[in-house]
């Protein structure tokens, strides 16, 4: 699959999860509250900011709660998680949102204070690509904010899959170093990286692939061959998965979750 592909698998997916997605969001949310925290510490006034990979806007209020001056704009691949983001909107005071590619940005050169992005960077395969249109589009003291996960993140479900068909089921993430150095190559300064791990638990691994599922993360990029995974595969996949089983009988997930700003 190409990346035009990859790109209309996950436009696909997430259009066909915006329903279900806040509810299954637990992560993605509490994740998006930190990352606004982290602003707290930047002396910062925007006038221009955009949330790259809005979803169904939460952290889109956020912003504009906190830069009640600025102008803040929902960018986002799926439409029906921009339709709900503008539920967040008033009639006095509409969202806008533009659906759009990160690696594509609809702005003009140098018109962007803040680059906001929550847990969306994991979706784009060229990171150079990516971190170039956003030094494009933003101002030269403009700030670029991201979460992303890393390597970690999934690996029981990861090698479960591998243990049940050798083939890939879970996408591959990028180290946080790797994302640092893709920052300085694309001539930003002062970048800042930090990680922690987060661990869910689930009663059975189904569970944890019906959240994927819910939450439009079920696309693999690149990905292995078309067609569903057959009910052997998963049911070895299931039993592989009971290893990491722990004491109070919950069943982990691991999300490596890392931030950035530059």
């Amino acid at each position: 699959m190409d990346d035009t592909g990859d790109r209309d698998a996950i436009r696909r997916a997430f259009d066909a999860a915006a329903d279900s997605y806040d509810d299954a969001a637990v992560l993605q949310h509490e994740v998006g509250r930190r990352v606004l925290e982290r602003l707290d510490f930047i002396k910062l006034a925007p006038q221009q900011v955009v949330d790259v990979g809005a979803g169904t806007g939460v952290a889109t209020a956020g912003l504009r709660q906190r830069y009640r001056k600025a102008r803040v704009t929902a960018v986002d691949l799926a439409p029906a998680m921009l339709r709900r983001a503008r539920r967040h909107g008033s009639w006095l005071r509409p969202l806008p949102t533009v659906c759009a590619a990160a690696e594509s940005l609809p702005f003009r050169d140098r018109s962007v204070d803040l680059l906001f992005s929550n847990l969306t960077f994991q979706w784009i395969e060229d990171l150079d690509q990516l971190f170039e249109e956003c030094q494009r589009v933003l101002r030269p003291d403009g700030l670029l904010m991201f979460s992303t996960f890393g390597p970690d993140t999934l690996r029981e479900l990861r090698e479960s899959w591998s243990d049940a068909d050798g083939e890939r089921h879970v996408n591959r993430f990028v180290d946080m170093h790797d994302i640092g150095d893709a920052l300085v190559k694309a001539r930003f300064g002062d970048p800042v990286m930090d990680m922690e791990n987060f661990t869910l638990t689930y009663d059975t691994a189904t569970e944890l692939m019906h959240d994927l599922k819910a939450l439009g993360a079920q696309t693999v990029r690149g990905g292995r061959h078309g067609g569903l995974t057959g009910r052997q595969r998963l049911a070895r996949m299931t039993a592989a998965y009971e290893r990491y089983r722990d004491a109070a009988g919950r069943l982990p997930a691991t999300w490596e979750v890392v931030y950035g700003h530059a």
